[in-house]
């Protein structure tokens, strides 16, 4: 059975896509469902949660991944034309989507379980303005403005400015808390000149960390998104290297050489820089840029040599699922996942009720909350084939 499966994935794949990009896209969609539905956060493997604050861990990886992604599929949308397009209403429509998703999913909530819950002041006067999806939709506008006015050689300067202005700002910019006291190059949680900005221009009733002191901030911030745009840009330069590489063996070869050669430097590069430019997710600093970027590379590298080249894909085929509707799988695990904690059992959520009723006896803390995370994997899973194999495409 499985394997009529994996056959049928592969009879359905869509025509005139790049396989590797396919499965690298759904490689960091799956994970990012995965590491964000465990049955409890207080059960959670430590390659399954984020840095405390420095330092990386596998999931710090997933979101560059995908904007990684996102860049070099810019260059695929492009096919052979040298020149990007116009931006217009296609780039912006696209754009407002994804941001206009991401604020659904901050305004999907109800407490049911709270009879005083006040949903209008939580999430519509309190709402969080920035996200995963809406970064996604401000890299993305900014990455097609730069394609369209930029030559390869002119995007590797804009990148380099895109990583040192906003560092420099954190390190030089002197700013005050509202009691007067002065800060200068702090990268303390709450306390950095990218947490002062967000306070100030979004609100402290407006972002993720609302309690964090001295400041509020958002883990996709304002300032942040600048340096996550070069995540995008690495994507782009490493298509526009896909697109002159030549179509023998030889040079497909050859490509993913350059492209393990470039992903090894550059982890290597930033592993070296944290002793003096912490590795951050929260901070985007220049070096979780390059270790990110290095990461993503390699995989970029592995992908296409295995199915792309040698043509070894059925054992990669499930990824393709996942990443041709990438956006309706994380729709669909961000609504899923907040019902689960919003529909009251008792005096606990559904979640916690399924949890500790079934995977806690069974499988223990750990395992138990891991296995609820590849329970509802398979579930959404399940729920892409139907449309992967209708060759349903949702596209935003």
């Amino acid at each position: 059975m499985l394997r009529q499966h994996i056959d049928r994935i592969m009879a359905l794949q869509p025509q005139g896509r790049l396989l590797s990009v396919d499965l690298l896209r759904g490689l960091a969609i799956a994970a990012m469902v995965l590491v964000n539905n465990p049955g409890s956060w207080s059960y959670v493997y430590a390659p399954l949660a984020h840095a405390e604050w420095h330092g990386w861990t596998p999931t710090d990886v997933v979101f560059p991944l995908f904007l990684f992604v996102v860049g070099f599929s810019l260059v695929l949308a492009n096919g052979n034309r040298g020149k990007f397009p116009p931006v217009g209403w296609s780039q912006w429509s696209r754009a407002l989507k994804l941001f206009g998703l991401g604020l659904l999913l901050a305004v999907f909530f109800y407490n049911f379980r709270d009879a005083s819950y006040s949903w209008l002041e939580d999430r519509i006067e309190g709402i969080r303005w920035m996200g995963v999806l809406q970064r996604i939709a401000l890299v993305y506008i900014i990455a097609c403005y730069l394609l369209r006015w930029c030559s390869p050689s002119a995007l590797a300067g804009v990148a380099v400015l895109l990583l040192a202005v906003p560092w420099g700002l954190m390190l030089l910019v002197p700013y005050q808390a509202a009691g007067g006291e002065s800060f200068l190059g702090e990268l303390e949680f709450g306390n950095h000149f990218s947490a002062w900005l967000d306070q100030h221009l979004l609100g402290s009733a407006h972002v993720y960390y609302r309690t964090a002191e001295p400041f509020a901030f958002d883990p996709e911030g304002l300032l942040t998104t600048l340096p996550a745009v070069v995540t995008c840009l690495l994507g782009v330069f490493a298509g526009l290297r896909w697109r002159r590489a030549g179509k023998s063996v030889a040079d497909q070869r050859n490509l993913c050489m350059q492209w393990l050669l470039a992903g090894l430097v550059l982890l290597v590069a930033g592993q070296l820089m944290h002793p003096w430019i912490p590795i951050n997710k929260a901070l985007w600093s220049p070096s979780f840029v390059l270790v990110t970027g290095g990461v993503s590379l390699l995989l970029l590298a592995g992908l296409y040599f295995l199915a792309d080249i040698n043509g070894h894909r059925r054992a990669l085929a499930p990824l393709a699922v996942f990443g041709v509707n990438a956006i309706a799988l994380f729709m669909l695990a961000g609504v899923i996942g907040r019902l689960l904690i919003m529909i009251p059992v008792g005096d606990m959520t559904l979640k916690g009720w399924v949890f500790n009723n079934f995977y806690l006896p069974l499988f223990g803390g750990y395992g138990g909350s891991l296995a609820f995370a590849l329970t509802c994997l398979l579930v959404f899973y399940w729920v892409m084939w139907q449309m992967y194999q209708r060759q349903i495409i949702w596209k935003v």
